[in-house]
This record gives C-alpha cells, structure tokens and sequence, in this order.
C-alpha cells in the first residue's frame, strides 16, 4: 500500500518559501509598476493565507468526537481545503484576470524591469525548494502511481492543496518571468498584461481541478481502493470468516469507518459469535491502523 505523507510538514515548507516570496514580489510590484508582478505578489499572498487555513483545518480535524459529531471532525480538513481552493480562484485567479484586463486598457511601462527579473528568479529557486518538499511528501503517498493517478486518487486534501498551489506558484513564476522579459526585449507593456492574464488563467484551472477532487472527499468518498482490497483480503484470510457479502468504507480526514457484513463459523456458538467478531475488528485494527470506527453485522445471507 501507499504511505502517509507528512502534510504538516509540507505546509509549513509551502507558508515559509511563499512568504519570503511575497515580501520580494510586493517590493518589486511598487517600484516596478508591473501588472504580472502585482498579481504574482497578490498570489503569493492568498497563498500565505490558504496555507494558515490548512493548518487550522488540520487542528480542528483532530477534536474528538462528541455526541453532535460522533464520527469526530477529520472532515473539518475537506471544509478548510475547499475554501482553500475557493480562495485560489478568486482571490488568486480573477485577481490576476482583472489586473490583465486593466493592464491592456490603459498599459503602462516597467520601472526597474531587472529588479523584477531578480525577484522572479528568486521566487523560482524559493518555490522549487517548496515543490521538492511537496513532491518528497507526494512519492511516499503516491508509491508507483502516476503523479496524475495520484492526484485523482489521493485521499488527503491538504496535500492535494499544497501540490496545486506549489505547481500554480512555479508555472505562475515562470510566466512572468517570460513576460517582464518579452516586455524588456519589446518595449511592449501588453505582453505584461497578456502575462497577467495567463497567470489568472492558470490559477482559476488549478482551483477548479483541485476542488473538484476536494468535494468528492467533503461529499462522502471511500477510503482509496488500494486500502479497499487490502482489508477484502485481510478478512478474507481470517478463519473466523467464511466469506464477507460486503465491506464499506468511509474517509474521514486522516481516519477510516468500516462497516462489514459477513458470514461467520458456523460452529460459533453465541458468546463465540461475539468473541470472533471482537478478534476479528481487533486484528484489523491492529494491522490498519487508519481505522478508528468498525461496524461489524454478521449474516448468512447478502
């Protein structure tokens, strides 16, 4: 099976390296006077914020279940990671749209254009370092599956979040890069604005994508199928268990809910029933230790 990865970890990379970013860009921005500048600091920014948001959302997840929420808070991550990528579209994306768009209405030429290549330059080497950590976390989770496959598969939305954002932030970086450059070269200012828009444009895709994987898990998603088939097996080589008619599992935040539904020993008398029902939730815990919740239903029939 896949591993876990560390996301508190990841987060904390993610919120230095972008706040460090961020305090270069907004300099740059007022001196510069460039639009792609001024929405990468803008994005920068929403980024620091979204990162604060998922740690929130991690210490929440992590309250214990009371009797308004007896199957405890880990969802509270889903919430916390949907606004995340609420923010990203809006804040990051139709900022960066708007900007473009005033940009090419009334252009205006760059001031201290290298000062600006030296902030992106910086923030590609800060936001490589980010991406590196992020994607060290990702190949533990991910084991041999596409990074696509992952993506659409992975069950821990912060991470999910972090690796938009860090892939949005570096494609981002180098397209201003690009266009402050072809701004220089041309004298042109539009290609400042056209860069504006293409980072706008790139944000508002990245978000989509990552909350609509985000809402599958807020709606109610399974635990992944590789752990799915894991636990078929596991029960189905116990001896207490003749066959299991069906197994559902629920993702909650970093916690599991299994409820089973499965044929016993026959010879099982009711106390037994009982004591090989406990084994069995016992030894599956044990060995998936995601697990907090088990519902057992022995039956003959499906």
């Amino acid at each position: 099976m896949s591993g876990k990865a560390d996301s508190l970890k990841t987060i904390f990379y993610a919120l230095g390296a972008n706040f460090a970013i961020f305090l270069s860009k907004a300099g740059a921005a007022v001196v510069t006077g460039s639009g792609a500048m001024t929405a990468e600091a803008v994005h920068s920014l929403a980024d620091c914020g979204n990162q604060l948001l998922l740690l929130l959302g991690l210490k929440q997840a992590k309250a214990p279940p009371s009797p308004d929420y007896p199957l405890g808070h880990g969802k509270e991550i889903y919430f916390w990671s949907f606004l995340v990528a609420l923010l990203l579209f809006s804040v990051g994306g139709a900022f960066s749209i708007y900007e473009g768009l005033h940009k090419l209405q009334a252009p205006e030429p760059l001031k201290w254009p290298w000062l600006a290549v030296g902030v992106l330059l910086f923030g590609i080497v800060a936001e490589s370092f980010s991406m590196a950590g992020c994607l060290a976390e990702v190949n533990k989770a991910r084991s041999a599956r596409s990074l696509w496959r992952w993506f659409r598969e992975s069950r821990q939305s912060e991470l999910i979040v972090i690796f938009g954002e860090d892939l949005a932030a570096l494609l981002g970086l180098v397209v201003a890069l690009l266009a402050v450059l072809l701004t220089m070269l041309t004298g042109n200012p539009v290609f400042d604005a056209l860069g504006t828009l293409a980072i706008g444009a790139l944000l508002v895709v990245v978000a989509v994508f990552v909350a609509v994987e985000v809402k599958a898990l807020l709606v109610g998603q399974s635990a992944d199928a590789e752990l799915k088939a894991a636990m078929l097996d596991f029960l189905a080589g116990r001896a207490e268990v003749v066959r299991v008619f069906n197994l559902i599992t629920l993702q909650l935040g970093s916690d599991v809910m299994v409820a089973i539904k499965a044929e016993m020993r026959h010879d099982l008398s009711a106390d037994g029933l009982i004591a090989a029902i406990n084994a069995v939730e016992a030894a599956m815990k044990q060995r998936f230790p995601e697990i907090r919740w088990s519902f057992f239903e022995p039956d003959v029939a499906d």
